[in-house]
């Protein structure tokens, strides 16, 4: 589990964050969503440790992570993995160096150690014979699979995935979403998820935290969704027509049952 207790960002004079107090649980996927600027990038570099917050504290387990030295801190790290936005991939570098980068980094593994651990997690996310192969020569859906194995190859206990779907046809979209989900599950890992796709918040939404205006405006999970009454929830999630008129549809299903 993560907490954050009465988080506070301010760059100059701008204070993005202010006060967000909330929790990341394990074996559920955590999605934070809100509008561009809301501060929600930021609450997750802060949880990540990309950047420090102005005032408040970050508890991974019950260890808080804001006062930790930079030593301890790097024995946190080794069990977090992160999902990069346009997954970040080294061009130069196969797929299979990819996906080893972080044990040639982090560990003192045997080259044949690393080759299965590369191996298993190719596997998991249904990935094979394509060791050799350079980032540009795999689809885009496949390179966010590349990316998962690469944050998971550690074994991490925490995983931030940062607007995974970014640039994913829908269809491509629900398989990463449900691959991240079964990780979830399967390793009971706590992971955060930083997304505006609608369609991830309605599927694998196990535990929302909505950011507006730096504040935690409302927090809930995806069966709560389209019956809230929280304006600020509504006027985020229902902002097209066509997601005003499902959930006008779903109230009706409700009332009548």
């Amino acid at each position: 589990m993560i907490r954050t207790i009465d988080i506070h960002k301010s760059f100059g004079d701008q204070q993005v964050l202010k006060g967000i107090t909330t929790e990341f649980f394990p074996g559920k996927t955590n999605l934070i969503i809100g509008r561009s600027g809301a501060g929600k990038t930021v609450l997750l570099k802060i949880l990540v440790g990309l950047v420090s917050p102005t005032s408040g504290d970050i508890f991974y387990g019950d260890v808080n992570f804001s006062q930790l030295n930079k030593k301890e801190m790097r024995t946190i790290r080794m069990k977090v993995g992160m999902l990069f936005q346009g997954s970040a991939l080294f061009d130069s570098m196969t797929v299979e160096e990819n996906i080893r980068f972080p044990l040639d980094m982090f560990t003192h593994m045997t080259w044949k150690e690393k080759a299965m651990q590369v191996d298993s997690c190719l596997e998991r996310v249904s990935l094979g014979q394509v060791h050799k192969k350079y980032p540009s020569e795999v689809s885009g859906g496949m390179q966010k699979r590349v990316g998962i194995a690469r944050a998971i190859v550690l074994n991490p206990e925490y995983l931030f995935c940062d607007e995974p779907n970014s640039g994913l046809d829908p269809k491509t979209a629900i398989v990463i979403d449900e691959l991240i989900r079964d990780i979830t599950i399967d390793k009971n890992i706590t992971t955060v998820i930083n997304t505006h796709d609608m369609n991830s918040v309605m599927e694998i939404g196990d535990n929302i935290v909505l950011v507006h205006e730096g504040r935690l405006a409302w927090r809930g999970d995806k069966s709560q969704v389209l019956e809230s009454t929280d304006e600020t929830l509504q006027q985020f999630i229902f902002a097209s027509p066509f997601l005003q008129r499902l959930r006008a549809s779903a109230l009706e299903r409700s009332q009548e049952g």
